[in-house]
């Protein structure tokens, strides 16, 4: 399954050049993009990520998992998917840009109670920084962040930053990986 994800991938979410001309959200310029939604959001790769990220987290035994909207939903979205079909289910949430400003104000959407164990995850991390906010607000809302799982590491010490927050961090797939797959074909 993960060869098929890190093919998917590198169809249709990852591109390389030789020379910096991607922009990256902090405004540096990299040789690589990486844009998991394209793969994420289709039938297969929506059956392949959630598979491999229920099967990356399942031994924490988390209530839940989820992280910053918009780049996680798909992902917690499949891997609640996947976790009811193995008969152990894992409540999907997300958590918002800015803070809820009526009815209960919350950082939080999705069914979980104040010291549930949870799983924040993310589709691609550069320095970490998203992934570190949704840690945060998770902890601001009373989850309990057992461990932080990446789809893809682009290997820019964003990990390495994570661990500051939560220990146990992990990436599915790796720059390098979809570097490999790219020199195949």
């Amino acid at each position: 399954m993960k060869q098929d994800l890190i093919r998917l991938l590198r169809q249709k979410s990852f591109k390389y050049s030789p020379e910096p001309v991607f922009k990256l959200v902090s405004g540096r310029m990299s040789r690589f993009y990486i844009n998991c939604k394209p793969a994420v959001l289709s039938p297969r790769g929506m059956f392949l990520v959630g598979h491999l990220m229920f099967d990356a987290i399942a031994d924490a035994h988390p209530a839940g998992v989820g992280g910053l909207t918009f780049g996680a939903d798909p992902i917690a979205m499949a891997t609640a998917f996947a976790s009811e079909l193995k008969g152990q289910p894992i409540q999907a949430f997300s958590i918002r840009k800015t803070r809820k400003d009526h009815g209960i104000a919350r950082w939080i959407e999705g069914d979980l109670p104040a010291g549930a164990s949870v799983v924040v995850i993310d589709d691609v991390v550069t320095t970490g920084g998203s992934t570190i906010t949704a840690i945060e607000r998770a902890r601001e809302e009373g989850l309990e962040v057992a461990r932080a799982v990446i789809l893809v590491d682009r290997q820019e010490g964003g990990l390495e930053n994570i661990r500051r927050h939560v220990s146990d961090v992990r990436a599915l797939i790796t720059r390098d990986e979809l570097m490999e797959e790219m020199q195949k074909s």
